[in-house]
């Protein structure tokens, strides 16, 4: 068995969660000695990061998509520091974690970072758990059940105009409550273009002549957002 030690830059606002990833992985069954940096949000996360030089530094960085934002950085998510941490450290592994089960943003995370591993923190246990970490040792990727789900529902249609980014992040918007004549000041289309992708986005949902109310209430029916 090796004895190498592993170090895992891990990032999330529960300190006790990163206590118990760390407990996990210690019970690996790759003899693998376990050495975790914390941070819980995204201004310690972004500075440990910049003051780092070895970009051998750490061989996986474990980021919670859900962080307390730093602003000043533009760090607003896990997302945003995976983007970072891809950067610093070019050989480690990034693995997202997420109580977010909404397609869209499994989706989005999945085709922006390509991390080396995703996970709905509902979907795994601790044996899932160390699974997917000796997995993403191995050089292969591992992505949860609900992830496996919904991108290949996604994938499924994505000859339909309905998967472009555009529109995804319309809807989107609609779910957060943003009326359709500000949705402009969000997205760089022109009114007239928003209507006619909604009217793409109805005829998806077989919602014709329906309100961006019913726009919502189908995406949320299929797990959309």
């Amino acid at each position: 068995m090796s004895s190498k030690t592993i170090n895992i830059f891990m990032v999330d606002d529960h300190p006790s969660m990163i206590e118990g990833y760390k407990s996990i992985l210690s019970y690996n069954e790759l003899g693998y000695k376990i050495n975790v940096t914390p941070a819980f949000d995204c201004e310690t996360a972004y500075k440990r990061m910049s003051q780092s030089e070895d970009i051998y530094e750490f061989d996986m960085v474990f980021l919670d998509l859900s962080l307390p934002p730093y602003e000043v950085a533009n760090m607003n998510s896990g997302q945003d520091l995976a983007l970072f941490a891809r950067k610093k450290y070019p050989f480690a592994k990034i693995v997202m974690l997420t109580s977010h089960a909404e397609a869209f943003i499994l989706f989005d995370i999945q085709k922006t970072i390509d991390p080396d591993g995703l996970l709905v923190k509902s979907d795994f246990t601790a044996d899932e758990f160390l699974k997917a970490f000796e997995v993403i040792i191995n050089k292969e990727k591992y992505v949860s059940k609900t992830v496996n789900e919904s991108i290949q529902e996604m994938l499924a249609v994505r000859n339909n105009v309905f998967l472009d980014e555009s529109n995804r992040t319309i809807i989107s918007l609609l779910a957060q409550g943003v009326l359709s004549k500000n949705l402009p000041n969000y997205v760089n289309l022109a009114q007239s273009s928003i209507d006619k992708r909604k009217a793409q986005i109805k005829d998806y949902f077989c919602v014709k002549g329906g309100s961006d109310e019913d726009i919502v209430r189908e995406a949320k029916k299929h797990g959309f957002v």
